[in-house]
């Protein structure tokens, strides 16, 4: 029965991951047909970094040399004290980390990273993308999978060998499969906020950032009631600011309005460079951080979660689009390892992935703790950064960055 499942390939949701999803299964043969919920591709968010785990999977699938012109590489992550401005660590980036990882460390705007994936599936024949279409069904058959979604009011069915949820934290497929199976669960508030805004280079805020930031790196200010990160992005004539706060649940969406006071009380105690920063950058935009915390990731029937859907994270590692990416490639691969035998693929996918993505997880908790530290804690947390240089502190990410795809032999 397996030896007959159809190659054809059903994603939902027309993001990063899914995007990435479609160029992988397209290379590997399979006719692909995307369904996005919006009617435009839309990019939400605003910065992102693309290390180097991605960026090479990005080369492969031909997104890279589209992504470069509107990207930035920086020169270094600096780590600052948010009161002193005082720089604590510096991680070598830029061609040091490329020599190092085998692929560029990126800064970028989401929509161009969108855009890069958008015309390198241009390119691919073998993928429909359909928007305004929204996966209302999912249903079993004997040989695969059939996916029904709406769009204008119409029902629209495909058949599938594999559907692919990559919808994202407030993924309709995961909804679906949650009041039909067990293992399969929404999202929660992490209890985070991330405080977003874009400014020009040029701009008074662009120029304030310039008198207390890092040049051409990563600059992360470190303070216990809250931590930005900045960057240049648009090939560097803009700069991202990510603050991230605790705050209460605001919206279940993307964005929504939040008190500007949560974020003035946070920075109290910080350096009056980083608050005539904050002050000119705004207004802000908050996002609230949602969490998915899966027991399965894949079902026998066809049907595979990845990136946010299957385990949207905090940003505290800078990972989350590094990983669907990282699920969408290796998915593919394995998928085409493994023809015949879908089952077989899709488990050994998810218990490859489960480790690497717990660990991840791991890394960034430990982040937020030693970015968020004081009295004590934060002394000895300085103290242990002004001993280790910085290649060692890049050697201690070789896990992370230096992550390539393992051939898995059949037996």
């Amino acid at each position: 029965m397996a030896e007959t499942r159809s190659r054809q390939v059903v994603i939902a949701g027309a993001g990063i991951a899914g995007l990435t999803a479609a160029l992988a299964f397209a290379a590997r043969g399979h006719p692909v047909k995307l369904f996005e919920q919006a009617r435009q591709l839309e990019a939400a968010g605003a910065g992102l970094q693309v290390s180097p785990n991605a960026t090479r999977i990005l080369r492969r699938l031909g997104v890279l040399d589209r992504l470069l012109p509107n990207a930035v590489r920086p020169n270094a992550v600096v780590l600052k004290d948010a009161a002193s401005l005082r720089e604590l660590a510096r991680v070598p980036l830029g061609q040091a980390g490329e020599n190092r990882w085998g692929a560029p460390y990126l800064v970028a705007h989401r929509a161009d990273l969108q855009a890069a994936l958008t015309a390198a599936l241009a390119d691919a024949s073998s993928v429909e993308l359909v928007t305004g279409a929204r996966v209302t069904n999912i249903a079993a058959m004997p040989q695969g999978i059939a996916v029904t979604a709406e769009t204008d009011g119409r029902s629209m069915e495909a058949a599938a060998g594999l559907l692919v949820g990559a919808d994202g934290v407030w993924s309709s497929v995961r909804r679906q499969l949650a009041g039909k199976e067990t293992g399969f669960a929404g999202n929660g508030f992490s209890g985070e906020l991330a405080w977003r805004a874009t400014v020009a280079t040029e701009s008074a805020a662009g120029q304030a950032f310039a008198a207390i930031g890092a040049g051409g790196c990563v600059t992360t200010f470190l303070h216990p009631g809250f931590h930005m990160v900045a960057y240049p992005v648009s090939k560097g004539r803009a700069v991202n600011l990510a603050a991230f706060t605790k705050g209460e649940r605001i919206a279940e969406g993307w964005s929504g309005h939040a008190d500007p006071a949560i974020l003035s009380g946070a920075i109290r105690g910080t350096a009056s460079g980083l608050i005539k920063l904050v002050e000119l950058a705004g207004p802000w935009t908050a996002f609230p951080i949602h969490t998915v915390e899966q027991r399965r990731w894949t079902m026998p029937e066809g049907i595979a979660l990845i990136g946010d859907a299957a385990h949207a994270m905090t940003p505290f590692a800078a990972q989350g689009a590094a990983m669907g990416i990282e699920d969408a490639a290796m998915l593919a691969t394995l998928v085409a390892d493994f023809p015949g035998d879908l089952v077989q693929g899709l488990t050994i996918w998810e218990n490859l992935r489960r480790p690497r993505i717990e660990k991840v997880l791991k890394r960034g908790a430990l982040n937020r703790l030693a970015w968020h530290a004081w009295g004590p804690v934060a002394f000895a947390r300085n103290l242990v950064l002004a001993t280790r240089p910085g290649e060692r502190l890049a050697a201690d990410l070789d896990w992370l960055y230096g992550w390539e795809e393992k051939k898995v032999v059949r037996r």
